[in-house]
């Protein structure tokens, strides 16, 4: 079992400096990976120790925590997983395409994709409007939105079409703030974000009022799906926690 931890441990601090040097990683969750691999090398050497002076109701408890939280786990990647295939209805009223890192050089990667995959709905939709969303990071050299809108109206999509949410900080803000544009009671709505992010957005549009929403999957980093999924986990539990599934 010492070995297996070793090994789980160095991957893991690998996978961290791969995301970090190779990957454009764009928030620092990368880092979770790599005290992940430190604390699995650490038990590796020392956990047999702490085990060994436990009491047995102890050990049988974290047992069944640790079986719980895996039960968990994949009951939500299951649900994450769901919406990798979305690709919407046809003519909805308005697409919204959620923000990601905007680079001095343009979108980043993630943000791209979720852009392509938006233009591509609307030259096969030519009645329906877009809502870009996504206000300004520290690191960020104008607001998402803005950097959202110069790219479509490049690639050829009328300005009368696009529609900017530009105060928007998280998911959240993305889906509450956009519906300030719209009638989400009565608008049919699409949701433009990256294939994992999908569940997790279309919940969170549907606890905010959205009436008649469905989401459109953008493709996703092969390199980043490992990071991108274990990190939305962590998203759909926070946003369990704080109650913005209701």
């Amino acid at each position: 079992m010492s070995i297996i931890l070793w090994i789980v441990g160095f991957i893991c601090i690998l996978y961290c400096l791969a995301i970090f040097l190779f990957a454009g990683h764009g928030t620092n969750f990368y880092l979770l990976w790599g005290a992940i691999g430190l604390f699995l090398i650490l038990w590796a050497g020392f956990g047999n120790r702490v085990v060994s002076v436990l009491p047995a109701w102890l050990k049988k408890l974290c047992a069944c925590f640790v079986l719980l939280g895996a039960v968990i786990f994949l009951l939500v990647e299951v649900l994450v997983i769901s919406g990798f295939f979305a690709k919407g209805e046809k003519e909805l009223d308005y697409i919204i395409v959620l923000g990601a890192q905007l680079k001095e050089s343009g979108p980043s990667y993630v943000l791209q994709k979720r852009l392509d995959e938006a233009y591509e709905y609307l030259i096969e939709n030519a009645e329906t409007k877009v809502i870009v969303s996504g206000g300004q990071g520290s690191d960020e050299p104008d607001t998402e939105a803005q950097g959202m809108y110069e790219y479509l109206v490049a690639r050829g999509i009328s300005s009368e079409r696009i529609m900017k949410e530009d105060e928007s900080k998280n998911t959240s803000q993305n889906i509450r703030f956009s519906a300030r544009l719209f009638n989400p009671d009565e608008n049919r709505v699409g949701i433009v974000t990256s294939d994992f992010h999908i569940y997790r957005a279309v919940r969170l549009a549907k606890a905010a009022g959205y009436e008649n929403v469905c989401g459109i999957a953008a493709p996703s980093h092969p390199g980043l799906l490992i990071n991108n999924m274990f990190r939305e986990f962590m998203g759909i539990l926070k946003d369990f926690l704080v109650g913005n599934f209701r």
